[in-house]
């Protein structure tokens, strides 16, 4: 059975979406990554970058098990294991890889940056908080722009660029992003959120974030500087 290594970040509550897609069996197992379990060394072994999600495959290419880290390449491994949810050539398959980019490279980091400076960082400057809450709604107006002329990101199929995408736009109420006047965005989240999988999901999230919050609740202020990388855990050059 497949394993996945993981928390309730988005990162990996679209690789939950994409096993429920699958319908492939898996067994989650919940990194307490408050309590700073991604940097044990045990940990380090299935991703040497301490981050989740990770997952393992008992049976990888040549029917040997086989560990895949970063959220985008475990999307593009199950989608060619199973020959689902991105067609193998065409042009399509480049539209869908091009839009899953763009979740991967900018709404994933830009999202997380407003996140962390508007939610985790009280002293923050105007200026940081202004950058990254500006650029989390280019992106999305840039999302709302793609799906007012097609029905789904890679074009008119739903695809692994929708996977990746829909667990970040799905929780604009929370980071204080939504908005009315995105329309088409709100058409393209209703019909994902009628998927099988996608209802699968909602209840897969609430128990791996209460466990995740029971964590957090634990957690100390040192705990808090390592993930964040600050105070002792700070680099300089």
């Amino acid at each position: 059975m497949i394993e996945l290594y993981g928390m309730g970040s988005p990162n990996v509550l679209k690789i939950v979406l994409m096993l429920e897609e699958l319908e492939l069996p898996y067994r989650f197992k919940h990194v307490h990554v408050w309590r700073g379990e991604q940097f044990s060394e045990a940990f380090q072994m299935l991703n040497p970058n301490s981050k989740v999600p990770v997952l393992i495959d008992p049976d990888g290419p040549g029917g040997e098990p086989y560990s895949v880290f970063e959220s985008g390449a475990i999307l593009i491994y199950l989608a060619e294991k199973t020959g689902k949810l991105l067609p193998a050539q065409s042009t399509e398959r480049y539209d869908i890889l091009q839009w899953l980019m763009i979740q991967l490279t900018g709404i994933g980091p830009m999202f997380g940056q407003h996140v962390h400076f508007s939610k985790f960082e009280p002293d923050v400057s105007d200026y940081a908080r202004s950058r990254y809450t500006s650029e989390a709604i280019r992106l999305i107006e840039l999302v709302e722009a793609r799906l007012s002329t097609k029905a789904y990101l890679g074009g008119a199929q739903y695809s692994i660029a929708d996977v990746a995408t829909y667990p970040w736009m799905a929780i604009l109420e929370f980071l204080g992003l939504a908005s009315e006047r995105y329309t088409h965005l709100a058409r393209w989240l209703g019909e994902i959120a009628q998927r099988p999988a996608a209802q699968r999901l909602v209840e897969m999230t609430k128990q791996i974030q209460a466990e995740g919050a029971a964590s957090r609740a634990q957690a100390t202020p040192d705990d808090y500087d390592r993930i964040f990388g600050r105070g002792r855990y700070a680099r300089k050059p």
